[in-house]
């Protein structure tokens, strides 16, 4: 598929957001879930160190969350940074694989890991400011993965090239987070609100304040199952949303596209008022 570049409306965005997901649902989802399976790995380990099991003390099971909270990020800095890849290389009628889309990432994953860690650092920051300074600033910064993976910039460049592409579509932006984190939730809670309630269920049973290990094993399990179905809309979404920006503001053109996926870094070029 060889798409227009075109400015869309949001309309048009999400439906071909939607409609790249379905089409190349196995890719995105495997994209997805290669890396998540390390973060699986860590949170199931960490509910085995849990106070009160054998295995460990509340000291370690605090290293241990902060620990989830680093690959964390790094797995979602590797998972959007190839899902931004597979999307470019779709939306030029190219073939690829999820094996291409990591490739693609140019051997970026740990640079890409230290962005994410940083972008977010600075918008918890910003959330600890009385949290309307942190919202502004996940607007501003949402095409930052996009941005660092495709003209291969740092985290400062890549931030502030986000906040230059977003700016009078920020609204277009909350949108896209609003659609997905409410889709995101309905699924989790798809699965996890019958985990909730059988562990409920067990605590009463046996009057014993710690569920049977199974039950909370099966909720990282739940939310990896999630992040595997849902995880890869939203930065379709956003993916679209930085050739849409570029497409309006400087008339982004498929030559352009085509370098910056083989390599060639393409600077702005003066917008012809599209």
């Amino acid at each position: 598929m060889l798409s227009e570049l075109r400015p869309l409306t949001l309309g048009e965005l999400l439906d071909r957001a939607f409609f790249l997901y379905r089409k190349y649902f196995l890719v995105f989802a495997g994209i997805i879930a290669l890396p998540h399976l390390a973060l699986l790995a860590v949170q199931l380990i960490g509910v085995m160190l849990r106070p009160g099991r054998t295995l460990g003390s509340a000291g370690i099971s605090g290293l241990w969350t902060l620990l989830t909270i680093v690959v964390a990020l790094g797995v979602g800095a590797i998972s959007q940074g190839g899902t931004v890849v597979a999307v470019s290389q779709v939306h030029l009628g190219r073939p690829v694989s999820i094996s291409e889309a990591f490739a693609g990432m140019k051997g970026r994953a740990f640079s890409l890991a230290l962005i994410m860690i940083g972008y977010w650092i600075g918008i918890g920051v910003g959330f600890a400011l009385l949290i309307v300074p942190g919202i502004i600033l996940a607007l501003m910064w949402a095409l930052t993965i996009p941005v660092a993976v495709l003209e291969d910039k740092g985290l400062r460049d890549s931030v502030e090239r986000s906040a230059e592409l977003t700016k009078g579509h920020r609204g277009r932006v909350f949108l896209i987070y609003l659609l997905f984190v409410v889709l995101f939730y309905a699924v989790y809670l798809a699965w996890e609100i019958p985990i909730l309630a059988a562990i409920g269920f067990a605590v009463r049973s046996s009057h014993n304040p710690m569920p049977p290990l199974w039950m909370l094993l099966a909720i990282p399990v739940g939310t990896f199952l999630t992040q595997c179905v849902v995880g890869p809309l939203m930065t379709i979404a956003l993916s679209l949303m930085y050739y849409d920006e570029r497409v309006r503001k400087e008339a982004f053109d498929l030559q352009h596209m085509m370098a910056s996926l083989d390599g060639v870094t393409p600077g702005p070029v003066p917008a012809t008022g599209i």
